[in-house]
């Protein structure tokens, strides 16, 4: 089941009225879990999590497995000791983002406004398609029907005449359902809910409107703007104001601009090795390098988070002299992160790696840096780097990978470092 606060007027007495609703949520449900499930359908109707095994978090579950408690973001011990007979399987992040660009290339086949918000989900804008496909629950039957036939997984519809009133409707619809909010119906729909359902609020948000005396979006409605701006601020008053009476007047913006892209892992056992450390950030280097190629973008600003044994999370960044989409500057620039770290003589549980400032690469003006000023193989680096996509791309993300040379016991360079394959 959707986590997300429930009307209890859903789906009665609505009708379809679909005049004014041309705004579609398109939800995988457990995306993660689904596709798994696509892959081993021996699985099906049993309790499975997806994440690390023992000392990571919970990356989605099934809905078996939901119903004892597990969510998404929970660590892995306790969704253990709440489902002990769940089924664990790590993540394949490969196999996910594959099956999450097939699902959006299908939505794109519907319309052009598609406004990508993560990676398995999407907002659509169907009012130029109706005339061609028909109505928006017609159209979002469509989806359903070809998301499950081409991938094997299901996913959640909501429709509504604004992005906030659909989304909320998909998380009525979960799972493997539609919901259509008829215009008409959108304030008596928004009324029936708590106030932690809109778009924005969190639990200190919530805290703060409560101590006004404000736990429901009717109760916000009723209240004078002035105090809902009193409580949370003038500007996110005003707009919780507004969103609590169906207004919301955003538009599907597509090919939204992503602002960061990051990986991190957390190690089996606590690493009190400082190179083990570096080396896992050459690693998540080269992934962050490889999202950033896929998606023709270059970063300027390279971060590191980095967690001890105590759950202490330290983060550093720095800005490059030239924006890059190479994994090994990526990884030099991490690496001098790393060691400028103070870690308290704590071993590491967790590592990560972020690219921030991302700008396309056709839109870019690249400065030479002073290694290629001084002949340094930057660019066979990167060509090499862009001839290993195409390998993981046709062989999966396992098949090659960066490797490093060791110089008077130091890491130094780039090699590459072939995975036993069948290249014909």
């Amino acid at each position: 089941m959707s986590r997300a606060p429930r009307s209890s007027t859903g789906r009665r007495g609505w009708g379809s009225a679909e005049d004014g609703c041309s705004i579609l949520h398109v939800d995988m449900d457990a995306f993660f879990a689904s596709v798994e499930l696509a892959r081993r359908p021996q699985l099906r109707g049993l309790p499975v999590i997806v994440g690390g095994a023992t000392r990571g978090v919970v990356l989605a579950a099934t809905y078996e497995a939901r119903a004892f408690g597990v969510h998404a973001a929970m660590p892995m011990s306790v969704a253990l000791r709440q489902c002990p007979q769940a089924i664990v399987v790590a993540p394949d992040h490969h196999a996910y983002h594959e099956v999450s660009v097939g699902v959006m290339q299908l939505l794109g086949d519907v319309t052009a406004l598609v406004e990508q918000v993560s990676v398995d989900e999407a907002f659509l804008d169907v009012a130029g398609a109706r005339r061609r496909l028909g109505p928006p629950t017609v159209i979002a039957a469509q989806i359903r029907r070809r998301v499950r036939e081409q991938f094997g997984i299901t996913c959640s519809v909501g429709i509504g005449s604004t992005k906030f009133v659909a989304k909320l409707a998909s998380g009525h619809a979960k799972p493997d359902g539609v919901l259509l909010v008829p215009r008409t119906a959108t304030v008596d729909f928004l009324r029936s809910l708590p106030v932690g359902a809109l778009w924005g609020v969190g639990e200190r948000t919530e805290a703060a409107l409560a101590r006004s005396g404000i736990r429901t979006v009717a109760e916000l409605a009723d209240s004078d703007v002035a105090v809902v701006q009193q409580a949370v601020g003038r500007v996110a008053g005003a707009h919780l104001f507004d969103l609590s009476w169906g207004r919301d007047p955003r538009p599907v913006v597509p090919h939204r601009a992503e602002k960061s892209v990051g990986a991190e892992e957390t190690f089996a056992v606590d690493v009190a090795d400082l190179a083990v450390v570096q080396e896992k950030a050459r690693d998540l280097a080269d992934r962050c390098a490889v999202r950033l190629r896929t998606r023709g973008l270059v970063t300027r600003t390279v971060s590191v988070k980095v967690r001890t044994s105590d759950f202490r999370t330290l983060t550093r960044s720095r800005t490059l002299q030239t924006p890059t989409d190479v994994g090994r500057e990526l990884y030099l620039a991490a690496r001098e992160l790393i060691a400028g770290v103070d870690l308290g003589g704590l071993p590491v549980r967790l590592i990560g790696v972020r690219a921030d400032g991302l700008s396309a690469v056709a839109e870019t003006i690249r400065q030479p840096t002073l290694e290629e000023a001084a002949g340094e193989p930057v660019r066979g680096r990167r060509e090499a780097e862009h001839a290993m996509d195409l390998v993981r791309g046709r062989f999966g993300g396992s098949a090659i990978h960066a490797g490093t040379t060791q110089v008077g016991g130091v890491a130094s360079g780039s090699t590459t470092t072939f995975v036993p394959a069948d290249l014909s």
